[in-house]
């Protein structure tokens, strides 16, 4: 069913890839709730939507498009929905909120069903593919660093060296070491294996610590919050939030796009400039955020976290489907989740090496061509500054087709990058995500 053999992997490494994205993205379920219960929502009902989103969106990746792709709830459109919600002093609540997702995310599908999505892909220059992937790595990198405080807040320069006596750090440095070893050794699975062998040392150590019960019934207090299209469309045109979807849709067609590509990119999964199977991917994630949204969670995306279980080996839907399985049972197992997702030392020494692998891909940037190169350098440099895709993507979107014009080549930018890059200007200056 996954076609294992063709794409020169097998089950145990899938299983291992699967668990390794996974334990990489398990604080969403944890960070999200925290996020959107700031608009109001309660906790419990965003926890499992979450899980719902994510497994919904994940599963569909595993079964129909057969990627090592996770699909779960976006982490800036989080902040942005509880932004959304707490801007407007009381004029909108969460529920009305949850309707802008919801339309954005019917509009989302019928999108996937077209050839727009595909066509897109296929019309971004290879250059910004390649810029795509290696600014996605120093992202990742970045997370990996910041969350596990090995990089710090700094007044005079933004960021800076954190505490590298501090238990955390000391920690996450001999996990990286720990996995450094197992990577050099060529061990399949290093990456997890690592997680393992740091999470060891965390629970010895009192860093890793499990409070009361580890098992919890899932539960949706509220139920579903929205359902009816007609009704949704009512509250977007009553409160005027046209922006909202269409910003909605912008960046989340863009994060996913462009985290799709650099992902399958970095599994060698990209045939002739072509992604196959490319509408199943794109409507597991529309599938999954109108679904998500009708629970209680703001937009999924495909997830970044993702190169992680690829770079345990990870190529099928295999992979996914172990991390849908794993999203599942963690429902019942909220505290446990939220114990490991509590020690960042645990996930981020595989963050930072797979940002190490995805970054080798600047090489094939046509640096010698400058107005490839000035694009593609702005991608790579903005994703981790702004902590953004769809803004890196949005940039070099909009400075590439302006360079061609520059020196006479307007005709060799696809007609719809000119598009694109209209629609991101006027993005970025209403509602810069």
């Amino acid at each position: 069913m996954f076609q294992l053999k063709e794409n020169g992997t097998t089950v145990k490494t899938e299983i291992l890839a699967g668990m390794t994205t996974f334990l990489t993205m398990a604080y969403v379920v944890i960070v999200n709730p925290v996020i959107l219960s700031a608009a109001g929502v309660p906790f419990d009902q965003v926890f499992m939507a979450t899980i719902i989103a994510a497994a919904i969106g994940t599963l569909w990746m595993a079964l129909f498009a057969n990627y090592p792709i996770a699909i779960a709830p976006g982490m800036g459109l989080n902040a942005y929905f509880t932004s959304l919600v707490l801007g407007s002093n009381g004029a909108i609540d969460y529920v009305t909120a949850f309707s802008a997702v919801f339309i954005a995310g019917l509009i989302f599908v019928l999108l996937s069903l077209t050839r727009l999505r595909k066509i897109l892909i296929q019309a971004i220059p290879e250059n910004l593919k390649h810029a795509i992937t290696a600014g996605i790595g120093l992202f990742i990198a970045f997370i990996g660093l910041r969350l596990s405080n090995l990089i710090v807040a700094n007044e005079a320069n933004l960021v800076g060296l954190g505490d590298l006596t501090s238990p955390p750090v000391v920690l996450t440095l001999v996990g990286l070491v720990v996995t450094l070893i197992f990577m050099s050794l060529n061990i399949h699975g290093g990456i997890f294996y690592g997680m393992i062998v740091t999470g060891i040392i965390a629970l010895v150590t009192g860093q890793l610590k499990f409070e009361g019960a580890l098992l919890q019934l899932p539960s949706l207090p509220e139920g579903i919050l929205v359902w009816n299209p007609v009704e949704a469309v009512q509250l977007v045109i009553e409160y005027g939030l046209y922006g909202v979807v269409f910003s909605f849709l912008l960046v989340t067609l863009f994060d996913t796009t462009g985290t799709m590509v650099g992902v399958a990119k970095q599994a060698g999964l990209m045939k002739n400039n072509d992604m196959p199977r490319m509408r199943q991917a794109l409507l597991a994630d529309s599938f999954a955020a109108t679904a998500g949204a009708m629970v209680g969670t703001s937009p999924t995306t495909a997830y970044v976290e993702s190169t992680a279980g690829v770079a345990a080996g990870g190529r099928t839907g295999l992979t996914s489907l172990t991390v849908a399985i794993l999203f599942i049972i963690a429902a019942f197992f909220g505290p446990f989740v939220s114990a490991l997702s509590n020690v960042a030392a645990i996930t981020a020494p595989a963050l930072i090496i797979v940002g190490s692998l995805m970054i080798g891909s600047v090489k094939q940037i046509e640096w010698e061509k400058f107005d490839e190169a000035f694009p593609a350098f702005l991608v790579v440099l903005m994703m981790p500054l702004t902590s953004s895709i769809a803004t890196g993507i949005a940039l070099g979107f909009i400075t590439y087709p302006l360079m061609k014009i520059f020196i006479g080549k307007a005709k060799t930018v696809h007609p719809i990058l000119y598009v694109f890059a209209v629609l991101f200007t006027i993005q970025i200056i209403i509602a810069p995500h």
